[in-house]
């Protein structure tokens, strides 16, 4: 009876053997921890969705962002004895912050104050994975659309880390949430009109804006530094209205102006009779 030969099998060194365990235990070992590192997915953010509104409150100017060019700036640097325009979006948003922006963009575009000159805009991204690169990307699509090109010193587009960006919403009041499953973020809408010195003035809510109501804000913003008479006497004549974050006409300041405009009358009409008292007096 014929016994089949087995062929021979190659035998390995011992430590060749535990080399190339080893070797394989360390690749299993830093595969996932390469997956988290690329990733850099935000977490998820605690609290609700709001936008509360913290009326003269101060915005931490020390705070360190990257402007669209990549160069670190201090929210200090970029007010300039102007009122400033603050809101809020994220890059790789596909829908709110694009109607939002579309939105704002047509109410600056219908305003005749100009963006660099009577004011500036702040415009930053609550995502920490959005680069300066993106940050130029938006900004020279929004300033194309606003049509004033000399204005883009006055506009600026800003990146930072977790923890910046959340002490600038946490001081403003512009709470949201990250979803990871939709890699997108909850939040809601709105500007925030801040004056020279920082503080919190107006806002203004959802994602259409009236031009007049975002001319008065800058109005009152700038401390009537800015505007004309005419801005003065609508503001005599309307009220900023916190709860719905727009400027409501208020009868009784109707009435209080006509009261100055009576006024005004009477003094005139008296000054006009004594004057002519005067001048017939005078003839002889």
């Amino acid at each position: 009876m014929t016994r089949l030969r087995h062929a021979p099998q190659a035998s390995f060194p011992r430590g060749l053997r535990r080399f190339t365990m080893a070797a394989l235990l360390l690749l299993l070992a830093l595969a996932p921890a390469h997956a988290q590192i690329s990733s850099q997915t935000p977490p998820r953010l605690p609290g609700k969705v709001s936008f509360d509104q913290k009326l003269n409150a101060q915005v931490p100017l020390d705070l360190m962002f990257r402007d669209e060019s990549g160069q670190v700036v201090r929210l200090r640097q970029l007010f300039r004895g102007k009122p400033v325009l603050l809101n809020f979006m994220y890059f790789h948003c596909r829908m709110l912050c694009g109607l939002a922006m579309d939105g704002l963009t047509r109410s600056l575009t219908d305003l005749k104050f100009d963006i660099g000159d009577q004011f500036d805009v702040i415009t930053v991204s609550i995502d920490p994975r959005d680069t300066p690169e993106a940050a130029a990307a938006q900004k020279d699509r929004y300033v194309k659309r606003y049509g004033r090109l000399d204005s883009a010193p006055g506009w600026h587009f800003l990146t930072g880390n977790e923890t910046t960006i959340k002490q600038l919403t946490d001081a403003v009041g512009f709470h949201y949430v990250y979803l990871p499953e939709q890699d997108q973020f909850a939040h809601g809408t709105g500007v925030i009109f801040l004056t020279p010195s920082g503080r919190i003035s107006h806002y203004l809510l959802g994602i259409a804006y009236d031009p007049r109501d975002v001319r008065l804000s800058l109005v009152q913003a700038s401390g009537d530094k800015i505007g004309s008479l005419t801005d003065t006497l609508v503001l005599l004549c309307c009220q900023y209205d916190p709860a719905t974050g727009k400027y409501t006409r208020v009868a009784m300041n109707f009435v209080r102006a006509g009261g100055v405009a009576t006024l005004l009358g009477l003094f005139g009409f008296v000054g006009i009779m004594l004057r002519r008292d005067h001048k017939r007096g005078s003839k002889p």
